[in-house]
């Protein structure tokens, strides 16, 4: 994943970069995304430094 996001990083489009984002670096993100669900569940609140995912959809 860290490749595939070096390589988007240094594309000047824009909109070239957000493909390579889609279809190179997201496939990565979906195969982890499980294992990181997981962790926001068992960690507790006071160490977890980043918004959980949940709390980030029932934010106003």
């Amino acid at each position: 994943m860290t490749e595939a996001r070096k390589v988007a990083n240094h594309m000047s489009s824009y909109r070239d970069k957000a493909f390579a984002y889609e279809e190179q670096v997201r496939p990565y993100l979906e195969s982890i995304r499980d294992h990181i669900d997981h962790l926001e569940m068992e960690v507790d609140d006071e160490i977890w430094p980043l918004p959980k995912y949940r709390e980030l959809l029932f934010s106003k």
